[in-house]
């Protein structure tokens, strides 16, 4: 069984932002950082919806 990969708070803050705040697209940051469109996608209507602690409160390893 392969374990899921865990993304920090800041790493997906800092995905985001090159989305909406430097206007890169999604295809370009997620092949950048080696993640799918999707799963970015996905951060980024958590981030818009929800409370930024709420939606990505940190991760235990």
């Amino acid at each position: 069984m392969i374990a899921r990969k865990r993304y920090t708070k800041e790493f997906k803050l800092n995905a985001i932002c090159l989305v909406l705040d430097q206007g890169y697209t999604t295809a370009e940051v997620s092949r950048n950082l080696e993640i799918t469109t999707d799963m970015l996608r996905r951060w980024i209507r958590k981030y818009q919806r929800d409370d930024v602690d709420r939606a990505f409160g940190e991760i235990k390893s």
